[in-house]
């Protein structure tokens, strides 16, 4: 059995649906008949249907009972309900995957009051552009198979991890939350370059692709971040001198605690 076998229902259309949509269809890696889509709003319904030629409606009962995958794609404050509305749909072959930022896999199980296995997923917004970061943590009897379809879900949309859910809080504050970090640290690169007299439009160019080719230089030569900063840092140059201005302002332990702090907050979700 592939993945091409395989019914996928998403519950819940809005934009991180729409990536993992978009990239399984333009990818080739399901058929458009093999995805299915609910939502309340019915617009967004259209959208999706009519971009990608996905099934699509409003009963999430009607989904459940179609899917062998079943992906989880609403608001935290929503969780509860639907899955109340899913407990007595949802097929007993399937696998149900939660991207629902802070609920633990334990928790889906209790309230669903089912032993379907369950596969928590914490991708970023990035996915939008097919170079998203998701991690994948297992709950009690996914099989092996269960754990490669989730992961070709998600490998549509960029690149996966398989981690312990206790590392999952996590990983919500780094690669969840990290590309609004960056977001500001282009911003303020981009500033900078207004700063010293660059025009806006080349200054956000330039600092957006800086940032993308050093995250590139990262992946790609899997070297440490420390060792490719010391081959740009000639002695005596501009960057060291750059660099120096970078530890004054603690960037680092900023940076630091932003994941702190997030993770911390992703633990408090998860125990309300």
């Amino acid at each position: 059995m592939s993945i091409q076998d395989q019914q996928i229902a998403f519950i819940g259309a809005g934009n991180m649906a729409e990536a993992l949509i978009s990239g399984l269809v333009k990818g080739q890696v399901v058929h458009p008949s093999q995805l299915f889509a609910t939502d309340v709003v019915s617009e967004r319904l259209e959208i999706l249907t009519d971009r990608f030629g996905i099934r699509g409606g409003a009963s999430n009962q009607e989904a459940a009972q179609w899917a062998s995958l079943l992906v989880l794609c609403v608001k935290p404050q929503l969780v509860h309900d639907v899955l109340a509305e899913l407990q007595d749909s949802i097929r007993q072959d399937c696998v149900l995957i939660s991207v629902v930022a802070g609920l633990p896999i334990a928790k889906i199980a209790a309230r669903l009051q089912s032993t379907i296995p369950i596969i928590r997923a914490m991708p970023n917004t990035p996915a939008l552009v097919l170079e998203g970061a998701t991690a994948l943590a297992e709950g009690p009897g996914v099989t092996s198979q269960q754990r490669a379809f989730a992961q070709q879900v998600f490998e549509a949309v960029g690149k996966v991890v398989m981690i312990p859910e206790l590392f999952m809080n996590a990983v919500t504050g780094l690669s969840g939350g990290g590309p609004a970090y960056v977001y500001v640290m282009i911003e303020a690169l981009a500033d900078g370059g207004v700063k010293m007299g660059l025009p806006r439009s080349i200054a956000q160019v330039l600092a957006a692709q800086t940032v993308l080719g050093a995250a590139k230089m990262v992946l790609e030569s899997e070297e440490h971040p420390g060792v490719l900063k010391d081959r740009v840092a000639s002695p005596g140059g501009t960057t060291i001198a750059g660099l120096h201005a970078v530890e004054e302002g603690r960037l680092r332990a900023t940076l630091i605690n932003a994941v702190e702090e997030a993770t911390k907050r992703s633990e408090a979700i998860g125990a309300a």
